[in-house]
């Protein structure tokens, strides 16, 4: 029950959060980017959430826990949240002011962007008991290097940089997206610190990693 309340409480107070970051200052609930884009993430984020707590608790666990201990992956956590913030910011107040325009086209096409990487998301929880939010080397921890793990090195990564630049399309905001292109920048600096952490503590990931050379997009990096 402690576990189902915490996931409850995240989740009303990302979504309060998300809202009022969005909502304040578009001046307006009129704005449907906004609506759209709070369905297509805490609708799957409710429905994995559920699944996760019937299915895989401890992997939950897991994924509610955001204490960062190692120091420069809080520096990218710091930096990840101011990124986040500025984003949804801009994209209010572009909402507001007419600043830059989305086609519908293009917003219905990131929509289905976002929702894709959702599920590409989750397919990566349902691979990977051990995918913590934090950066760390787990009890009994081993190398996970099937399905997507066999493809890329870090598919969570890739679901969530696709998920992160399709968010502004669908709220409508070329401003937005252009801040939100430091995203996989800042991704890059955490993935070159966990895995130095991951080659240090992991048993056999030195040799994963010459078995599947990229990191997040095949035959590319």
């Amino acid at each position: 029950m402690k576990l189902l309340m915490n996931a409850v409480l995240k989740l009303v107070s990302g979504l309060l959060l998300t809202a009022l970051l969005l909502f304040a200052p578009a001046g307006t609930w009129h704005y449907p980017g906004g609506w759209l884009f709070c369905g297509l993430l805490f609708v799957p984020m409710l429905i994995l959430g559920l699944a996760l707590y019937w299915k895989a608790p401890e992997l939950l666990k897991k994924r509610l826990n955001t204490k960062e201990t190692e120091k420069d992956q809080q520096g990218v956590i710091v930096f990840s949240v101011v990124l986040f913030v500025a984003s949804f910011l801009a994209a209010g107040l572009d909402f507001r002011f007419g600043w830059t325009h989305v086609p519908k086209w293009l917003v219905w096409a990131a929509a289905a962007v976002q929702l894709g990487s959702y599920g590409l998301y989750a397919e990566v929880l349902r691979e990977n008991a051990y995918l913590s939010r934090t950066v760390e080397v787990q009890e009994g921890q081993t190398v996970i290097d099937t399905g997507l793990y066999g493809i890329v090195r870090h598919p969570m990564y890739t679901a969530t940089i696709l998920m992160c630049l399709a968010i502004p399309l669908v709220l409508g905001s070329w401003i937005s997206f252009a801040l939100m292109l430091l995203y996989p920048v800042i991704i890059l600096f955490r993935i070159r610190g966990e895995e130095a952490l991951l080659e240090e503590g992991l048993p056999g990931y030195r040799e994963y990693k010459t078995k599947v050379r990229w990191r997040l997009i095949p035959y590319l990096w």
